[in-house]
């Protein structure tokens, strides 16, 4: 565990995501959670040995699976998100718990430490700014559209911190779960501006970074949505978006192992993009009628 400053804290070290804390006179706010059951158990662990409180809030930077399994194993009175995440956790399928737990586990020992997870729904939303306040810390909430319409960003202006949610992930291929490429791309731009507060950043999966980060993601979606665009404009199915997957595989590196499963969540951010055109092309026909 890492102090970025005084009662700010972040691991990188569990499976999955990049976790934070920051301790306040009433207890800790959690910037989201390990979703398996061992890596809980040692951040709980973790922030018990830094001072003996309860954790009073957990905010989620999405929706993405791996975000919430995790609060699970947190007895927090708040959970914190956009109104968009809260929108689609209050319609998940019913199959969702269990998927989720399949995607993450790959033997059935290890699933059934899984047992007697749910997943509770945030008791707080908002749609672009929200400040919570516990003891004398503020901690200011912004909605930045990112993989998701729901993504948002934990900014400490005066540490100069921002917690970034899959905004930014570091040395992997991003994950792009909604068709927002565009506002994306503007959120990094904001980000990189001289006079946005933050000099070091925390992305959702991966080490401290500083903005320098953002560009590997920038260059990763432009190119994307530069492929995606010409095949769309082409008159070309999206099934044919798996023709790009090799070109935008060799952007970030990848373990043989995970092959498969890159490719798909690639071939997925494609679809998605190809949609996100798609989308905009009726509403500019509705908007001519």
């Amino acid at each position: 565990m890492q102090e970025l400053a005084p009662g700010i804290f972040v691991e990188t070290g569990f499976r999955r995501i990049t976790v934070g804390a920051i301790l306040t006179g009433d207890g800790f706010v959690l910037i989201d959670t390990p979703p398996y059951p061992a890596d809980a158990r040692c951040w709980h662990d973790m922030l018990a040995a830094v001072a003996d409180v309860p954790v009073r809030a957990i905010i989620l930077t999405d929706c993405h699976r791996d975000r919430l399994l995790g609060n699970s194993w947190f007895e927090a009175p708040v959970i914190v998100a956009h109104d968009e995440t809260v929108a689609y956790m209050r319609n998940l399928p019913a199959a969702f718990l269990e998927t989720s737990v399949d995607a993450l586990t790959g033997d059935l020992p290890e699933r059934s430490t899984f047992s007697g997870v749910h997943i509770p729904l945030p008791t707080v939303g908002f749609s672009h700014r929200m400040q919570l306040r516990f003891g004398e810390r503020i901690v200011p909430l912004l909605a930045m559209p990112g993989p998701t319409a729901g993504s948002l960003w934990v900014h400490l202006p005066e540490e100069r911190i921002l917690f970034t949610g899959d905004s930014i992930i570091v040395g992997q291929h991003p994950y792009i779960s909604s068709a927002t490429t565009k506002d994306w791309l503007e959120s990094l731009t904001v980000l990189r501006r001289s006079r946005f507060a933050a000099d070091t950043i925390v992305p959702g999966r991966g080490p401290v970074v500083d903005k320098s980060a953002t560009e590997p993601i920038s260059n990763y979606l432009r190119l994307a949505r530069r492929r995606v665009q010409g095949l769309y404009r082409a008159g070309r199915p999206r099934a044919d978006t798996s023709a790009l997957v090799p070109e935008l595989l060799d952007v970030f590196p990848c373990d043989d192992g995970d092959l498969e499963r890159v490719q798909r969540r690639i071939k997925s951010g494609l679809d998605r993009i190809y949609e996100e055109f798609k989308s905009n092309d009726k509403n500019n026909e509705s908007s001519e009628r």
